[in-house]
């Protein structure tokens, strides 16, 4: 199969909702300092896409890394360019005010504005929810899906008993004593997709009020200066997330969505699984039907976690995960090609790196032995 990026699958979604609807739909990226170049080099050379009118991308602010020890902002001599970070996607409110868009979307007879995380491929283009948010009237509008109990420690929504306000509430905003109703998927059975509507002239009309800056609660990060070294100086990193502005506006929503409307990969546990053969894009890149439940991956994040570490150990490709309830690696692990997993496959650590031959099948025994059948 051929390998492709998010933002090739992204075009690809995009290409085919102008066409079967016969629109422009313009796409703008929010980009960071880091990304802004081989994003824009992306979209220039795909000769489907076109765009004029509406910029392709906005770039999102920068602020300073916090030195956890001393409150200030982070020195890192070897390389200052990693003393900076985008302030989280809490941050498209304000770049968009500052970038003008929002006027130039309006001028251009544009009212409504869809944004995702570009991670979730599940998020494209749907002509269902755009009526949907349209008819409701609403000026804002979050995507929730049903939780699973993978899902039970992840942020909800709420309504403020005070102002009757929909919230966006995180795990991290949970006092202690309430740990265990928040987590309870009875209780709270939806989670926040962060696929977010927004009706243009409301939205434009919230930032004039507030001089282009939303009062969002902020996050409080804890890492390292370098994310992929973990030796280096302790840091803090201020965010605020995007869908925390539903409780700033007044007669927000929420839909319910199916599950695979949020397909995000923010981990090489998700890559795995993408890359499988559990995950299949139609022609018009998008998900074929199906029950999309996909098997649990918990692959050692001491040799999984970083995606260059990934790749290395994954020469060929995932294995097949068609007959899969889960997979589990521990430990050092290569493996060979045509490579299939069964049942609970389990991988168990070696204390030295192990190799798995091409063509084998890996069980809840590990890899099995050839006359296993």
């Amino acid at each position: 199969a051929k390998r492709m990026r998010f933002l090739d699958i992204i075009l690809g979604q995009v290409i085919t909702a102008r066409t079967r609807e016969n629109v422009q739909l313009p796409l703008t990226l929010m980009n960071s300092f880091r990304t802004s170049k081989e994003s824009m080099a992306v979209l220039h050379h795909n000769r489907r896409f076109h765009q004029e009118d509406i910029p392709m991308e906005i770039i999102q602010h920068v602020e300073p890394k916090i030195d956890a020890a001393t409150g200030a902002p982070v020195e890192h001599p070897e390389n200052p360019e990693l003393e900076w970070c985008p302030p989280g996607h809490g941050d498209v409110f304000a770049t968009l005010w500052e970038s003008g868009l929002l006027d130039s979307l309006l001028e251009h007879g544009i009212e409504y504005l869809f944004i995702s995380n570009s991670d979730n491929l599940g998020a494209r283009p749907s002509t269902t929810l755009a009526g949907a948010f349209a008819q409701s009237g609403a000026p804002f509008m979050v995507e929730v899906a049903h939780k699973t109990p993978a899902d039970r420690k992840g942020g909800h929504i709420v309504r403020d008993k005070k102002t009757g306000r929909l919230s966006l509430r995180e795990m991290s905003q949970v006092h202690p004593d309430d740990k265990a109703d928040a987590t309870n998927i009875a209780k709270h059975p939806y989670f926040n997709t962060n696929n977010i509507w927004v009706r243009v002239r409301d939205l434009r009309e919230k930032l004039a009020a507030t001089n282009g800056v939303l009062e969002l609660p902020v996050i409080r990060n804890r890492k390292t200066v370098d994310p992929t070294d973990s030796s280096t100086t302790k840091v803090i990193q201020l965010e605020t997330a995007m869908g925390a502005a539903i409780s700033l506006f007044d007669g927000a929503t929420c839909i319910e969505v199916d599950r695979p409307r949020f397909l995000p990969v923010k981990t090489t546990n998700d890559l795995f699984i993408m890359r499988s053969d559990r995950f299949h894009l139609t022609d018009s890149y998008e998900m074929e039907d199906g029950n999309y439940i996909f098997p649990e991956v918990d692959l050692d994040p001491r040799y999984y976690k970083n995606i260059a570490d990934f790749d290395e150990r994954f020469p060929y490709g995932v294995p097949s995960l068609a007959a899969a309830k889960s997979f589990t690696v521990k430990g050092d692990w290569t493996f060979g090609q045509n490579v299939k997993c069964f049942s609970d496959a389990l991988l168990e650590d070696k204390g030295d790196p192990a190799y798995v031959p091409n063509g084998e099948f890996i069980g809840p025994l590990g890899v099995e032995p050839d006359d296993w059948l």
